[in-house]
């Protein structure tokens, strides 16, 4: 199909530059590129490859050549992706599927995807895990202690508050900056569009499964859990907790264990039996905490190539 001509379009959600390879009206390959407000990666400029969709190896082949030509002509050192704009949206691709199927939520590829870019020269720059806790009825023995410090300093727990969906994702997100703040690739997001990504799930929040920790009226830590709503009818009722995220400061340690808790007996006595701890980098604190009870049902790489 190399008669397939390379062409611009306008994707779905803003990016700097989208290309596609098209066969008469059939697209082979696409992604758009990003390079102006990218986070750097040890130091250098970093461009963004997302948004990828591919039907035919060659054109990915062609496509992927060609995406790293242009960052690297707007002056990036290094192409990383998948990722569509940044990690506050959809990125990396599934690596190791598993035999669990997919959640709520959960990124999809097919398997050809990732090999492209290891042909085009990526390599993984980073490993996530997603784990499966088949036990909710387990209980975790340090939650009790830890909550009693907790509260001793005036950090209360509440479930979240669905009614007033907005108020509490404006405290999610200033948590979500602060605890974020040291991952991988990070950058900031404005408050509107942090609400806008979280919109779309008040209609699939149910309220017995999430939990903000406060302290003298400000959010300092949440679990955000949703039921998992792809789940097959017949199957185990599963709970996918999507984010686990307190304020960096010491003297909130301890808070995941007891929100993580606090969020398993809930979907327990809700009738669940099964939790999903969904997409976690490797090193991340929240893979030492799901350790305890789940195994790890997926993996999941971020790639980059020097360029």
């Amino acid at each position: 199909p190399m008669a397939a001509r390379l062409e611009t379009f306008l994707p779905a959600q803003p990016a700097d530059e989208s290309w596609r390879i098209v066969d008469g009206e059939q697209t082979l390959a696409a992604c758009s590129l990003w390079w102006r407000t990218t986070p750097s990666l040890d130091g250098v400029r970093s461009g963004l490859i997302g948004h990828y969709e591919t039907t035919d190896d060659r054109a990915a082949g062609r496509l992927l050549a060609y995406a790293c030509a242009r960052l690297s002509e707007q002056g990036c050192a290094v192409a990383i992706g998948p990722m569509d704009g940044s990690t506050w949206h959809s990125y990396r691709f599934v690596t190791e599927r598993g035999t669990e199927p997919a959640f709520f939520l959960e990124p999809q590829n097919p398997d050809e995807w990732p090999a492209q870019f290891q042909r085009a020269g990526f390599a993984p720059l980073a490993h996530y895990v997603s784990a499966l806790d088949a036990g909710l009825e387990l209980r975790d023995e340090r939650a009790p202690s830890i909550e009693a410090q907790l509260r001793a300093s005036g950090v209360t727990i509440r479930p979240i508050d669905a009614g007033r969906f907005e108020d509490e994702v404006r405290g999610i997100f200033a948590v979500s900056l602060d605890s974020f703040a040291r991952n991988l690739l990070y950058q900031p997001i404005g408050e509107a569009e942090f609400l806008e990504m979280y919109r779309p799930l008040a209609r699939y929040v149910d309220p017995r499964l999430s939990f903000v920790a406060q302290r003298d009226g400000r959010m300092v830590g949440f679990v955000f859990t949703l039921p998992d709503w792809s789940a097959r009818p017949g199957t185990p009722k599963a709970v996918i907790v999507k984010t686990l995220a307190r304020l960096g400061d010491g003297a909130y340690r301890g808070l995941g264990v007891a929100l993580l808790e606090r969020s398993r007996r809930a979907a327990h006595e809700a009738g669940f039996a099964r939790g999903i701890h969904a997409l976690m980098h490797d090193a991340n604190p929240s893979t030492r905490l799901s350790a305890r009870f789940g195994a790890i049902m997926r993996g999941y790489t971020l790639f980059s190539k020097a360029l």
